[in-house]
């Protein structure tokens, strides 16, 4: 349980620190060109506020998973205490290969 809510807090951590890095940055997308790489990259990255939305969907699936946790201590104990590291293992991994999906959706939409 301890490390669902550490990894809960370090996203929030993240998505916080990242919507105050937006607010506190403007950038200007009007004179932007096709051509420029790094035009290109902030118009896709920054502008989109894609990183924002990665986190706060993993943050969501964060809660999800703490709440599946409690779920399964409350209403199996004594499974729940048997098989704890593993759930604990299974949970993370889950929230990993949640998060590495979007990533690989965003990584799509940044190629094309």
């Amino acid at each position: 349980m301890n490390i669902l809510i550490v990894n809960q807090s370090v996203i929030d951590m993240c998505a916080s620190f990242f919507t105050l890095l937006t607010a506190a940055v403007e950038v200007d997308g009007t004179s932007m060109s096709r051509d420029n790489i790094q035009d290109q990259f902030v118009c896709r990255f920054w502008l989109t506020r894609a990183p924002l939305w990665c986190l706060l969907v993993t943050s969501t699936y964060g809660i999800l998973l703490t709440a599946l946790d409690r779920y399964v201590a409350v209403v199996y104990p004594m499974w729940y205490k048997v098989s704890k590291l593993n759930a604990v293992t299974r949970a993370s991994s889950c929230l990993s290969l949640a998060t590495l999906t979007y990533l690989l959706t965003l990584l799509t939409y940044f190629i094309n």
